[in-house]
């Protein structure tokens, strides 16, 4: 007798299936669709069928790709990811281990604190960063002698905000892991005479690396889609420009210069460039990590 079939997983996977494809699945179709258009304009553009929409193949890739705005952009950003990855996950990593070090103080404390900037949504921090900022009220300024919107320092002021706001998830992610870690394994290092220092650089840190791998991808995707930070601050000042990121470009070509279709094939083109970086980083480093060839 075969057994019946049961239509209740199905049930339970119909709410995220529904929202996966009408909030992620059609707007990605639809932007795809886009970037395969243009609007034609007929004589003076006025009156009845003088704008119609008609297919143009892949030149708004062709146009995308050939813009020297959009790869400028990304110079910009593989800078400031540079940066932003090395800080914020070396941090990470640093109180991770502190946090999980045999003699310890004010441990819960010290997680809410380092992890309650993350909880401060993107846009107030860079308005609470930008006001810091602020030549005329900036303490940075005075203390250190560096204006931190100029054009030389900008990049760093920026990077400061992101670190800032992700350091503590990501020590989040890495702390969880070493505390599901049996202490017999530490013990062991200790009547073998390993230090402190020593377990935290031959012991924790390999096992943490597939947390480490994981952390990172998500930071790099993070980092390419950089975007609220250089937004929120360029009313502060006049060394970002609109198309500072990549992201900010699509959002000006699409909502200031009202270029639906090239904005629609930059993004499809951001987001390949994207995939290609987080695989190509996991295809580097997966042997290592995982176990994989």
């Amino acid at each position: 007798m075969t057994p019946r079939k049961s239509w209740a997983p199905y049930l339970f996977l119909t709410p995220a299936v529904t929202l996966f494809a009408l909030f992620l699945a059609l707007p990605i179709g639809y932007t795809g669709y886009l970037s395969l258009r243009r609007t034609k304009v007929s004589g003076l553009g006025l009156g009845k069928g003088s704008k119609r929409e008609i297919f143009v193949g892949l030149d708004n890739y062709a146009a995308a790709i050939g813009d020297g705005e959009l790869w400028t952009g990304w110079l910009r950003v593989l800078g400031y990811g540079l940066l932003v990855l090395v800080v914020m996950l070396g941090l990470a990593l640093v109180f991770a281990l502190m946090l999980d070090a045999a003699r310890v103080r004010l441990a819960r404390f010290s997680r809410i604190a380092i992890f309650l900037p993350f909880a401060v949504p993107g846009v107030a921090a860079s308005l609470m960063w930008g006001f810091l900022y602020l030549p005329s009220v900036s303490p940075i300024s005075e203390v250190f002698g560096v204006a931190p919107l100029s054009q030389s320092a900008v990049v760093y002021s920026m990077a400061n905000v992101a670190v800032w706001g992700g350091t503590g998830f990501n020590m989040l992610v890495l702390y969880t892991n070493l505390r599901a870690v049996p202490q017999d394994l530490y013990q062991a290092a200790r009547i073998d005479g390993a230090s402190e220092l020593q377990i935290a650089l031959r012991v924790k840190i390999p096992i943490l690396a597939p947390a480490i791998i994981l952390v990172t991808v998500f930071s790099i995707i993070a980092t390419i889609q950089v975007f609220t930070e250089p937004t929120t601050l360029r009313p502060f000042t006049n060394t970002i420009s609109s198309t500072w990121s990549p992201l900010m470009k699509i959002y000006r070509d699409a909502f200031v210069t009202g270029d639906l279709y090239s904005a629609a094939a930059t993004a499809v083109v951001i987001a390949g460039i994207s995939l290609v970086l987080s695989f190509g980083f996991l295809r580097v480093v997966k042997n290592r990590a995982f176990g994989e060839t």
